[in-house]
This record gives structure tokens, C-alpha cells and sequence, in this order.
């Protein structure tokens, strides 16, 4: 039997582009464009492309550099690598109190309350509980990157979608497919809005009245086509592709109670609630409105008094329920507050990673753990994610090597010169080809807006499309391919954890993943005909 041939490790294929890189610099002419830098309306600064500006010059052909390129990426993108570690360690600290799990196991009870009200039952109790865990996740995934944790919960729904009537495959859908759509239509995820938009220029989460209307439009075409694929299976289980794989691997077997948890609270959440409360009365009072801006719209509210009642209100209530529920009351406001703190005082990635940071910690006082059991979380949580963010500074070596050669401008020349007869419909849709393609290699979001952001933005100044455009672009061609990319760590993952094979995991969502992806498209065309608010 022929031995099948290993698939290359991301940072193996990046490397070998940032030699490759190196060699184009040898054989590329130089060439530069002149920029200048122009103040927006609301103030901020941006540095653009002067049209028709290109000229050439002597490149640099570039030859240890690729070696130095990693050092000189994370120099460059030190700021977003550290962002990553920080977010990383701090949701390791919150998953370790199983806190997110109590909050989905709450939530099933409650719906199932529901069933024998007519009209739900009209609906289907099953099919609500599916689609709004389905959008619950949908949420995480959209709110703040919600990817690898799915694999946790897959131990979960795949037992419940058996105990329903339906396969491994619908377990699946709920949470990971779920996050993935979420991924897909981010309204506030920092790991690829946040840091798409940050690269681009372009203040951050701006945009979001459309990319909310996408969200809903994605989501509402994938549930719908879970739903109706869960109805098939059913009526008829052996018609599921994984009917014999599920009746091995879980039917008739013990599985996992996730209820099976010690409700508890100590005093240390008491402690942590008094904290936490007196730090946002301080900042009630030093902040009595707050000014939040949404694209160019924006209005003023005493919000942050708002939310600091709200959280001193809420809270007793989760405490003496269980202290997971207290933290995921802390994970709401943090939500909250992230949200607030982007819209009403411009933050970025140091006060996002800072915010998050501060969750993480009182998330494990909160659950009772000594500092020593703290640090150890965070460092398990860092390394966790660690590949992710040495991805980011790998990924920045490919630019300072295009950089240093004086060639990046001249790819982006001859681009934008053979692409300008195709319209801007056109344009957005290579844009959208280009980066659903590098996805299927590189599945890491962060790293791939680190690779291509700093190109993708000044070319669409060239071509008369707008930078939220292209990272909308980059947001669909991100997000759709990492459920089907057998370089995603996450999917691999999840498919082992359900003990779904791979080919027939793929077999199953081809025909979706080509729905979504040219849903993906229609849903383009707007940011270039249409004038929306953010574009």
C-alpha cells in the first residue's frame, strides 16, 4: 500500500514562501509608490497610495534576510503577538472552571421546559434547541473567535444529537459548524476583524451594520440546511454517512454526563464580585456618558453606569447559583465592556488583551484557585496557542522580505494594472478566490491577515474598492474553507473527537461548503456597488 505523503506543517509552507520571496527579489524589478498621508473625517490618520505614482527603482535582492525575517516579523507584528498570547492564557484560565459548560447544560434544561406549548411543539422542540445552540455558538464565533474551544464541547453535543435521533454529524454542526459560520460573519472577533481591520487601517469593528446583516443571512442558509439534513436522518438514521461509525463508537455505550459537576461558591467569587464592583463604580464616575460611534453614525448614553448596576445586580443572583455562573456573567460584561471600550474610546489590541487579561484572573480567584494554579493556566493556555501567534510573526517575515527588496510594490502594480478591466465585481471576487485559496493552506486567520492584509489594503486603494470591502473579503475567504481544510488543526480535532473520518466528513459538507462559498460572493457584491455605512 503506497504511504501517503505527510501534509507540509503551516509554518514549514510559510517558511518556504518567505524564501521563495527571497528569490523573486533576485529576479522582480524594484519599484515604489509614492504615499502620502490624509486625515478621515473622524479624525484619524491614514497613509494611502498616490494614484498613478508607480516608478521603478533598483530592487535589493535579499539573501541571509530570509533567515532574519522571522526575528524582524515579530519585531514588526509584536503588538498582535502578544495580543494572541495574552487572549490565550486568560480563556485558558476561564475554561478550566468548566464554566461554559454549566452555561450550555442551562441552557438545554430551559428549552426543554418549552415543550409542551403547542406552538413550540408545532415547531419542533429538537429543531429549537438546535438552532439556538446552533446560534449561541454562532455568537462566540462572531464575538470573540471561538474555534479551538468547540473541541471541547464536541463530547457533548454528539452524545445529544444521538440521544435526539440524529448522527455524529449533527453533534458537530452545533457547536463547530456553528462557531465556524460565526467565524465566518465576525461582527467583533479580534483574532481576524480586529486584526484585518487594524492592518488595513481602518478603525476597528467599523462596518458592522452590514457584516451584521451578513451574519444573519449565513446563518440563516446554515441552519436551515442542518435542519433539514437532521430531519432526513431522522426519519431514516442508515441514511447518514456515518451510521455504522456512530452505532461502533457511541450508540449503546456509557457516555459523559456533563452534569455531572460540583456546584459550588466560594468566598473568593464574594471577594472578586466586591472588587470587580467597586473598580466600575470608579469608573461610573470618571466616565458619567460615553460617546459610541458605529460607522459614521453616533450617540451619546451614560452606559458604563449602566452596565456597572447592571453587573452589581446580576451578580448575587449567579453567585448563589454556582460560581460558573458568576464567571460567565464576568465573560457577558467583558463582552460588554470590549464592545463599549472599541466604539466609545477607539480601543485596540493592548487594551482588548488587557480587558481580557482582567477576566482571566478573576475568573480564577473567582473559581478559588492559589496564584501558582493561576500562572500554570495562563502558561497552559499561551502554549496552547503559542503556534498561533509565532504564525503571525513568520507570516510578517514574507512582508519584510518583499519589503526590503523593493518588489512589493511592483507585484501590487502589475496586479491592479491586469485587474482594472475587471470591474469591481470582479476584483472583489479574485480578492475573495485569492483568499479562500491561501486558507486551504494556511488555516490560521491571524496569520493569514498578517500575510495578506498589508497587500490586499493599498491595492484596493489602486482599484477604486474600499479597504472594508477587501477585508470583508478576507473575513468570508477565512472563514468558510476552515471547515473542510485538512491543514486545520481544529477540524482534524473535532472529526477525532466525534470519531468522524475525514473523507467522509468531506464527502458530506462539499455540497454546503459550495453553498456557502457562493453565498459568500452574492454577499460581496454590495460593498462594491452599494454606499453602506463603513465602506
Amino acid at each position: 500500500m503506497k504511504k501517503k505523503r505527510p501534509i507540509p506543517h503551516t509554518f514549514v509552507i510559510v517558511f518556504f514562501i518567505i524564501v521563495f520571496s527571497g528569490i523573486l527579489t533576485w529576479f522582480v524589478p524594484g519599484g515604489e509608490f509614492d504615499r502620502e498621508t490624509i486625515r478621515l473625517a473622524d479624525g484619524t490618520k491614514k497613509e494611502v497610495i498616490v494614484k498613478d505614482s508607480f516608478h521603478y527603482t533598483d530592487n535589493e535582492p535579499q539573501t541571509w534576510e530570509v533567515f532574519s525575517a522571522f526575528f524582524d516579523g515579530f519585531v514588526d507584528k509584536s503588538d498582535i503577538i502578544v495580543f494572541i498570547l495574552m487572549i490565550g492564557g486568560a480563556f485558558w484560565i476561564m475554561n478550566d472552571s468548566k464554566a461554559i459548560d454549566v452555561g450550555i447544560v442551562t441552557f438545554l434544561k430551559k428549552t426543554k421546559r418549552i415543550e409542551h406549548y403547542k406552538f413550540f411543539k408545532f415547531l419542533g422542540i429538537e429543531n429549537i434547541i438546535i438552532s439556538l445552540i446552533m446560534i449561541m455558538f454562532s455568537i462566540f464565533g462572531a464575538v470573540f473567535g471561538m474555534s479551538e474551544e468547540t473541541i471541547a464541547f464536541v463530547i457533548i453535543f454528539v452524545p445529544l444529537a444521538l440521544s435526539m435521533g440524529y448522527d455524529s454529524i449533527v453533534g458537530v454542526n452545533m457547536c463547530f459548524v456553528a462557531a465556524g459560520l460565526g467565524f465566518a460573519g465576525a461582527l467583533l472577533n479580534p483574532f481576524t476583524i480586529g486584526i484585518a481591520q487594524g492592518l488595513s487601517g481602518i478603525p476597528l469593528f467599523t462596518g458592522i451594520e452590514y457584516r451584521l446583516f451578513t451574519w444573519i443571512v449565513l446563518n440563516t442558509v446554515g441552519i436551515a440546511y442542518i435542519l433539514r439534513y437532521a430531519k432526513k436522518i431522522k426519519k431514516n438514521p442508515k441514511a447518514s454517512l456515518v451510521y455504522e461509525d456512530d452505532n461502533i463508537n457511541w450508540r449503546n455505550k456509557e457516555t459523559i454526563d456533563p452534569e455531572n459537576l460540583k456546584y459550588y461558591t466560594p468566598i473568593s467569587a464574594w471577594i472578586v464580585y466586591g472588587i470587580i464592583s467597586v473598580v466600575l463604580v470608579i469608573m461610573s464616575t470618571l466616565n458619567l456618558s460615553t460617546t459610541l460611534s458605529i460607522g459614521n453614525s453616533s450617540t451619546t448614553l451614560p452606559i458604563i453606569p449602566i452596565f456597572t448596576a447592571a453587573f452589581i445586580l446580576i451578580s448575587p443572583l449567579m453567585l448563589r447559583k454556582s460560581v460558573h455562573f458568576f464567571i460567565l456573567n464576568i465573560l457577558m460584561f467583558t463582552i460588554l465592556f470590549l464592545i463599549v471600550g472599541v466604539m466609545g474610546y477607539g480601543w485596540y489590541v493592548m487594551e482588548i488583551a488587557t480587558l481580557f487579561f482582567a477576566m482571566g484572573l478573576a475568573s480564577g480567584i473567582a473559581n478559588n484557585k492559589s496564584p501558582n494554579n493561576i500562572v500554570k493556566l495562563f502558561l497552559e493556555g499561551v502554549k496552547d496557542i503559542a503556534s498561533a501567534a509565532l504564525i503571525v510573526g513568520l507570516a510578517g517575515g514574507i512582508i519584510i522580505v518583499l519589503q526590503e527588496g523593493k518588489i512589493i510594490d511592483t507585484i501590487l502594480n502589475s496586479v491592479s494594472q491586469s485587474m482594472k478591466t475587471m470591474g469591481k465585481v470582479g476584483s472583489i471576487g479574485i480578492m475573495y478566490v485569492i483568499q479562500t485559496f491561501i486558507n486551504i493552506i494556511i488555516p490560521s486567520g491571524s496569520a493569514k491577515a498578517a500575510l495578506t492584509m498589508p497587500i490586499m489594503a493599498p491595492f484596493s486603494d489602486l482599484i477604486g474598492i474600499s479597504r472594508q470591502a477587501t477585508v470583508m473579503a478576507f473575513q468570508f475567504g477565512d472563514g468558510f474553507t476552515n471547515m473542510i481544510t485538512p491543514t486545520s488543526g481544529v477540524l482534524i480535532g473535532v472529526l477525532g473527537v466525534a470519531k468522524i473520518p475525514y473523507e467522509k466528513w468531506v464527502k458530506w459538507i462539499t455540497p454546503f461548503m459550495i453553498i456557502l462559498i457562493l453565498l459568500g460572493f452574492l454577499l460581496l457584491i454590495p460593498t462594491v456597488t452599494m454606499e453602506l455605512n463603513g465602506f
